[in-house]
């Protein structure tokens, strides 16, 4: 009921008697986040809510620091009565905080908390004192207290009275103690060095039995709170028959030593104390006085010799010193006091505790050096060197532990990062003390490195060569180039572009195209090797970061030749309106070289080795072609019963697969003189009929304007003839031949070309106004050709024959510049 009514004044006071003290440090370091502290005091009991401080307003912050900075409590024990608003700005009460509860024996109890903020990370030390109030009433141990006093006891005889204790610190301590309803009996305080004071009931008067055997006291103990509160106990004094020598202690004052963590049933020391009386008034019991703490759970005394040992476990980091208040009594109940003082001495039996205050999972590969990572608060509960802690990382590492304060570090990174090299660390903090042995404890930080675009595309060849065979189907995969980048996810997929670029003038573009994902090369045309053979361009890897990374690679492709063209014949040359025999003298002998096939084919390789074969002949046993020249020779001697008319059908393959071929048919005449062959061929051009027209008029009209040409060409030669005399030397022959001209040019006639026939030189000049048409001698072969008209022909060459034979005639001349211009020998 008093507690209740206490606490009810103070619920209304508490706003006019808190009196808020802060204390602000902040100091800036180097390397690493904010520090500061501040410090408040607050009345214990305060309801939930109440206000505690204005953090952002002490520490100078905004807030929207605050919530930017995700501003939190980072304590042990303290944020299960302190909490944070964000928002205001403000430290709140969150359960209400009963002082006693919290700091036990600590005349001074104070939270220590943390705050703090991150991006970039901050924190600050905020103090919270609790202060006492009155809120517990002295309290005594026991309902009452029985002595036995002898009626003996002499005047000024002390009596050790239970202490009572109060809960509070300060003036709402226990101040005084009365004792009520006695004449007999006084009070007697004496003060202990850790403040509390001992009662002593002193006789003041002696006692009589005969007129009081049982004598009823209140002991009362009163605090100095407002309004004060009070305990009480009863003393029941039982008087006895004379006991005139009280116990006497050795030592007013015992000291001992204890190690933490002793097992139970150690002899702590031991108390001696001594009666003069004789008989059961000299038989002297021990125990335990201390009402106080926890003492008489962790010791005990052996009532009758006075062993004190231990009965609990002995925890340094939780008690450093123990004083055990140890009382004698004897049978007549006379008894005396003493002291023993123990100090608990440490061994290191704690590790170090480390506690993670801010960390980051992932960083980016290319942060800084000294860039934070993660916040570390250690605690060793040991002192002395046992309490010293350091703290380390394992080797390998690209990152450094920094003590920042006392009992705090921060993880920084201290080289270059590199995702490639590793993408994760598995970082172990490890703390030892400096304790005999060393404890430690070690926790590990996983580290996520993320990924930056600092790699670029790489090919798997410096360049590439693909082979297609020409007369592809269009759209065909030719070959897949592949490129590979070191970096992750987005920044590591690859896209391929073709550049632009010209082929023969086109496009690159128009050949080949490449998939931008998987980079298969396609081709886009049917190629055809004949027109081109091999092109390059450059293929552009390109990776998805930003900005995005390229490199480029030549790719070749080479056209492979296919057996798709079949072999042209140039020569003999197979013309629709003439007839071309190759002449053979019946005196011919055995090898003679009738004529050469001339083929040609446009593929490459074997495709284009050609071979020549005789499919038919009107005398197979006559004639042979040479398998790899084309070469019609004679395979026998040449007879009277030979026909005049042989005829040849060569045929001429590659060495393709499948093999190409074409055939060509040759005309060879048989005969010694030119009339005998003449008769045989027109025999054959009669049969021949010309239906078309339209080739009718065409041949009609050029006959005209060839006659025509020849007509003026003949006069003006005629006129410049005397000039010309001196520089030209005629060749006579003995038979009627018509020129021959090389493959690359064409006669008036149309009768084609035969190779190495008769031989010319055709010397011009474009500022000279004279030419020269030299004729050699005929080769040991005569061509002869025959046409619709030739009978004509050949009488007009005959009767021009014996003009030949003079020379310097007239005529002779325009015969020769008739066919010197046939074959492109031009006049100025």
């Amino acid at each position: 009921a008093q507690r209740s009514n206490c606490e009810s004044t103070l619920s209304e006071k508490s706003d006019r008697t808190m009196k808020r003290q802060v204390l602000l440090f902040v100091s800036f370091l180097s390397l690493g986040p904010v520090f500061g502290q501040v410090s408040y005091s607050i009345p214990e009991e305060m309801t939930r809510g109440s206000l505690v401080g204005s953090i952002a307003q002490d520490l100078g912050l905004e807030i929207k620091r605050l919530i930017s900075g995700k501003a939190k409590i980072y304590s042990r024990n303290s944020d299960q009565y302190i909490e944070l608003n964000r928002e205001r700005g403000v430290l709140l009460i969150k359960e209400r905080i009963d002082r006693e509860a919290l700091c036990t024996e600590k005349a001074l109890c104070a939270l220590d908390f943390q705050i703090l903020l991150e991006n970039p990370m901050e924190f600050y030390t905020v103090t919270v004192q609790i202060t006492d109030i009155n809120d517990n009433a002295p309290t005594f141990e026991k309902n009452e207290m029985h002595f036995k006093i002898s009626e003996s006891a002499a005047t000024g005889a002390k009596f050790d009275l239970e202490r009572a204790v109060d809960l509070d610190v300060g003036i709402n301590d226990l101040q005084k103690y009365e004792l009520k309803a006695t004449e007999n009996f006084g009070l007697k305080l004496h003060s202990n060095p850790d403040g509390h004071k001992n009662v002593e009931m002193v006789l003041l008067k002696p006692l009589d039995r005969e007129k009081q055997e049982q004598i009823s006291l209140v002991l009362t103990a009163v605090d100095g709170g407002e309004p004060q509160m009070s305990g009480t106990m009863q003393i029941l004094i039982t008087v006895l028959d004379a006991n005139d020598n009280a116990p006497v202690f050795t030592q007013k004052t015992y000291k001992a030593t204890v190690t933490e963590n002793s097992p139970k049933g150690t002899v702590v020391a031991t108390v001696t104390a001594s009666d003069a009386d004789q008989g059961s008034n000299s038989k002297i019991t021990y125990s335990i006085t201390n009402t106080l703490g926890n003492v008489k759970k962790m010791f005990e005394v052996n009532t009758e010799n006075g062993q004190v040992s231990l009965v609990g476990t002995i925890d340094f980091e939780k008690t450093k010193r123990f004083q055990i208040n140890i009382g004698a009594s004897d049978e007549g109940g006379l008894t005396d006091s003493c002291k023993l003082i123990v100090d608990v001495l440490d061994v290191n039996d704690n590790k170090p505790e480390i506690n993670i205050m801010s960390k980051s999972t992932v960083i980016s590969e290319d942060a800084n050096l000294n860039t934070v990572v993660t916040m570390i608060n250690v605690e060793d509960l040991d002192s002395g060197d046992s309490g010293i802690v350091k703290c380390f990382i394992n080797e390998n590492a690209p990152f450094i532990i920094k003590s920042s304060t006392n009992n705090f570090y921060t993880l920084v990174t201290d080289s270059d990062l590199d995702r490639e090299r590793s993408s994760e660390y598995n970082i172990t903090v490890t703390c030892s003390d400096e304790g005999v042995p060393s404890l430690s404890s070690s926790v590990t930080l996983t580290l996520q490195i993320s990924d930056v675009n600092d790699n670029v595309p790489v090919f798997e060849r410096n360049s590439y060569e693909a082979y297609i065979v020409e007369n592809n189907t269009p759209g065909l995969s030719v070959f897949t180039i592949k490129a590979t980048d070191a970096d992750w996810n987005q920044n590591a997929r690859v896209s391929y572009i073709l550049e632009d670029s010209p082929v023969n003038g086109v496009p690159v573009s128009s050949y080949v195209s490449v998939s931008a994902d998987s980079g298969v090369i396609h081709a886009v045309r049917s190629f055809d090797y004949e027109q081109i053979k091999d092109f390059h361009f450059r293929v552009k890897a390109q990776d998805g970061g930003s900005p995005p990374l390229s490199s480029n690679v030549t790719v070749k492709i080479m056209i492979q030749d296919q057996n798709d063209n079949p072999p042209q014949v140039l020569y003999p040359v197979q013309t629709g309106g003439s007839l071309v025999a190759e002449m053979v003298p019946r005196s011919a002998d055995v090898g003679y070289l009738v004529t050469k096939v001339v083929a040609v084919d446009v593929d490459s390789g074997q495709n284009a080795w050609l071979s020549y074969k005789l499919q038919k002949a009107t005398d197979r046993a006559l004639f042979e072609v040479g398998l790899q020249n084309g070469e019609i020779r004679t395979i026998r001697q040449v007879t009277d019963k030979d026909a005049v008319k042989q005829r040849l059908t060569v045929i001429v393959e590659d060495n393709g697969q499948p093999s190409r071929s074409a055939t060509v048919v040759v005309n060879v005449a048989v005969a010694d003189s030119f009339p005998e062959v003449l008769s045989e061929f027109t025999e054959l051009t009669h049969d021949k009929e010309y239906n078309d027209n339209l080739t009718f008029y065409l041949v009609l009209a050029l006959a005209v304007v060839s006659f025509l040409f020849i007509t003026c060409l003949v006069v003006i030669i005629s006129v410049k003839i005397y000039t010309w005399r001196q520089s030209r030397i005629l060749y006579h022959s003995n038979l009627p031949v018509i020129p021959y001209y090389p493959p690359r040019y064409s006669d008036t006639l149309g009768t084609g070309t035969l190779p190495h026939v008769y031989n010319y030189e055709v010397c011009r000049t474009t500022d000279s106004r004279k030419s020269d048409c030299k004729f050699g001698r005929a080769g040991s072969q005569n061509v002869l050709i025959m046409d619709p008209s030739s009978t004509g022909t050949m009488q007009r060459i005959q009767s021009e024959k014996s003009i030949l034979d003079e020379p310097d005639s007239p005529l002779e001349v325009s015969y020769k510049c008739g066919f010197n211009f046939m074959s492109q020998c031009l006049f100025k």
